[in-house]
């Protein structure tokens, strides 16, 4: 009976592992930058979200608060939102690649990675556009925007990322 179970136990086991050596990775990553502030991966982002609103005619300038790990968005005279490790989405990223990676096709697991981060990376960039904008001019929607409506833009991109892995490659018939 086990040996019918054995090909999704060994897709679980490998998604367990991989999670949880990025996951580990990620964490003595955090540890070693927690002295500077903001770790250098999340202020990145967030000069380049400053660079895009400021292309979109949000005047955006950033102020660092090193005590407790986070940058501020001064937004059009307005401290709007604030930029800590968890708006990053690397853990989004460490998800969606130990799943891929659980079902591994060689070289084009790489690739298709790889794609994924870059457009999640993107949609990430997107997300805080979007929410410091609304934050800025449409300030009784921000919670809702928080909460919600840009979560669900990222795992939803998530999702579908996963779904068409499944579908047109960790699936499909190497024969055909």
């Amino acid at each position: 009976m086990l040996k019918d179970f054995k090909p999704v136990l060994n897709i679980l086991l490998r998604f367990i592992v991989i999670y949880l050596v990025l996951l580990f990775a990620y964490q003595f990553y955090l540890n070693v930058s927690k002295a500077g502030g903001l770790d250098p991966f999340s202020r990145i982002i967030a000069d380049q979200v400053a660079s895009i609103q400021k292309a979109l005619g949000f005047p955006t300038l950033l102020y660092d608060d090193i005590k407790n790990e986070q940058v501020w968005f001064y937004v059009k005279k307005n401290y709007v939102t604030r930029m800590v490790e968890g708006c990053n989405a690397i853990s989004v990223m460490i998800l969606f690649m130990a799943f891929v990676f659980a079902f591994y096709k060689g070289l084009k697991t790489f690739i298709y990675a790889l794609a994924g981060i870059v457009m999640l990376y993107i949609m990430n960039l997107l997300r805080i556009v979007g929410l410091n904008i609304v934050m800025s001019d449409y300030e009784e929607y921000g919670k809702m925007f928080h909460d919600f409506i840009f979560p669900a833009v990222i795992y939803g991109t998530v999702v579908v990322l996963w779904l068409v892995w499944i579908k047109f490659f960790a699936l499909k018939n190497e024969n055909s």
